[in-house]
């Protein structure tokens, strides 16, 4: 029995079949309208050359990390460096006719397949940045220093591409505020504190790993935090834009995008993955609140006093709000 604020998402497949029906399967090209907003059961490169081309705005990919790895019994086994590299270009291939020109690129990696990823993507797409993030979870190690750093490499079809500044910036709290004529520069003075947005930089030190008591969290054992898929997915799209996942897994890119009022598609070959993904496509329809990413900011850590009261005015505001429209 799970404990009353065990939020994880574990249901199984026999459980959630109301859910995997709501996914769908090709067997022949789809139009952008057959798969706009749907989760697809398959295999990913066999998936792939049925989707429509030139369609995709946004491509964030979560591949399998060269590791041993289970998947709730689909198996990833390590390759060597040359094989894995093989593995990157399929993907990678297989992506490129369903890309706009415009479309960005974010692919997610720990430090040694970025090694073999950054050096492929290099071949196909302009490399603007490679993003480091703290992943505050996992063991440690005997003879090693313990991994805490994941990569994601951000890449662009051309010149030509989409990064939304302001809608990123970080909200942090100011040390040592400075003052024109007695009045904050560049920062606002409240009950909780001075904060300051800032420019965010490509390393990122305010996420945190979905854990049992998040509304997110789902037994998968590799899920990214929505509010890490928030930071890609408003910095390089806009509402109404298509975002593509090829390796979906619990569905944070799709209930990211749904959240932020883009489309999506999504493949997913694990039936178990795709009921996590469907009931949490669910769950967002009522819940559109992304941890750590509130009024339109993202917040460093410990200002959750700061977010809570900022909620609350503008859940106050709306009320009095429909208050005036009744009168």
């Amino acid at each position: 029995m799970k404990a009353k604020r065990n939020k994880t998402i574990d249901i199984t497949v026999d459980a959630g079949r109301e859910y995997l029906n709501r996914c769908i399967t090709l067997d022949r090209p789809a139009s952008l309208a057959d798969v706009m907003n749907r989760i697809i059961i398959g295999d990913t490169f066999s998936v792939m050359p049925l989707l429509p081309k030139a369609s995709v705005d946004l491509l964030v990919v979560d591949p399998p990390y060269n590791l041993d790895k289970d998947f709730h019994g689909n198996m990833y086994y390590k390759k060597d460096d040359e094989a894995y590299e093989d593995y990157t270009v399929s993907w990678v291939e297989g992506v490129l006719p369903l890309l706009k020109p415009t479309a960005s690129i974010y692919v997610c990696c720990d430090w040694k397949s970025s090694l073999v990823i950054g050096k492929v993507l290099m071949r196909y797409f302009n490399v603007q940045n490679r993003i480091t993030w703290q992943r505050e979870k996992g063991r440690g190690a005997k003879r090693n220093w313990k991994n805490g750093m994941e990569d994601i490499w951000f890449a662009t079809c051309s010149k030509e591409y989409t990064f939304n500044l302001e809608a990123v910036k970080v909200r942090k709290r100011v040390v040592a505020p400075y003052r024109v004529d007695g009045k904050p520069k560049d920062w606002d003075e409240t009950a909780s504190g001075n904060f300051r947005n800032t420019c965010p930089s490509n390393f990122w030190d305010d996420l945190s790993i979905p854990y049992w008591s998040m509304p997110e969290n789902t037994a998968h054992p590799t899920q990214k935090p929505e509010k890490l898929l928030a930071k890609l997915i408003l910095a390089s799209s806009n509402e109404g834009d298509l975002v593509f996942d090829p390796f979906l897994g619990s569905g944070t890119t799709a209930v990211t995008a749904k959240k932020l009022n883009r489309n999506y598609i999504g493949i997913e070959y694990n039936e178990q993955y795709c009921v996590w993904a469907q009931k949490r496509l669910e769950m967002a329809e009522a819940d559109k609140s992304i941890q750590g990413y509130t009024d339109g900011v993202f917040w460093e850590r410990n200002t959750l006093a700061e977010q809570n009261k900022r909620k609350k005015n503008k859940q106050l505001t709306f009320f009095e709000e429909a208050e005036d429209d009744d009168l």
